[in-house]
């Protein structure tokens, strides 16, 4: 009997220790790391698997560390011809080092797209419209390389920044258009005037060839009349060289002697 009561006391307090150790257990998954406090001071940090964190005695705080993006939203930049632009990027980071992640910044999430606000309207004021919108890349560069000097001691690594959209005034984009339409139309022009130019140049070269070659004029006009008496729809104009005009003027002029 004295067995029983004390199985029976026994019982529930055996249930509440494994209630105890069964919510002490923490899963650190492959991809994550565990950032342990033991009475608010930092302990380690425990790799994936199962972990036991004591409660009220000691905290986990579990830190993703695969690559991340974070979308910069649209920020009205001044570039250094003092042209308004509107632009947003978006960057990739991963955590480097879980404890300076937890330990070092409050919100490691908020402080880098802070800072990549800051750093890209900084970025574009150092640069004219033409090389913003040439050179994008290598200001996309600039920028991830300035926010991961800044995180690198908040144990963050950016892998990337892209630069999605600039978005140019609408009075701009109606300018650009119009230098552009300019432009094409002033290339069409010396095109063709090139053209015109070549054209010329051979056909001095033909008439300089037909005029040094003794009957080529002939051959010449011969050819284009049979050219177009190819098709009956065409009206054929017989064409008489000048030298025959001559010589019957000068056969005129003998019989009237």
């Amino acid at each position: 009997m004295e067995f029983m009561e004390i199985l029976a006391v026994l019982t529930p307090l055996w249930i509440v220790l494994f209630l105890l150790i069964v919510s002490s257990i923490r899963e650190v998954k492959q991809y994550e790391r565990g950032v342990k406090f033991n009475l608010g001071k930092f302990s380690k940090v425990s790799e994936p698997g199962w972990r036991l964190v004591i409660p009220v005695f000691q905290k986990m705080t579990k830190i993703d560390l695969r690559v991340k993006a974070v979308d910069v939203p649209d920020q009205e930049a001044i570039t250094e011809d003092n042209v308004s632009v509107t632009i947003n990027a978006v960057i990739y980071y991963k955590v480097s080092d879980a404890a300076k992640a937890i330990i070092e910044v409050e919100n490691f999430y908020y402080a880098i797209s802070q800072l990549a606000q800051t750093t890209m309207r900084n970025a574009v004021g150092e640069v004219d419209l033409d090389t913003l919108l040439q050179k994008r890349e290598q200001i996309a560069e600039t920028i991830q390389k300035i926010v991961d000097s800044a995180t690198d001691p908040w144990g963050i690594k950016v892998e990337a920044v892209e630069l999605k959209d600039v978005v140019l005034p609408t009075d701009l984009k109606r300018t650009m258009a119009k230098v552009a339409e300019a432009e094409r139309e002033r290339r069409a022009v010396i095109i063709k005037a090139e053209g015109e130019v070549q054209a010329s140049d051979n056909l001095a070269k033909a008439a300089k060839t037909l005029s040094e070659s003794a009957g080529a004029l002939h051959l010449r006009t011969l050819q284009s009349v049979n050219d177009l008496s190819s098709d009956q729809s065409n009206t054929t104009i017989w064409m008489m060289p000048l030298e025959i005009l001559r010589a019957v003027e000068n056969i005129g002029n003998k019989m009237e002697k």
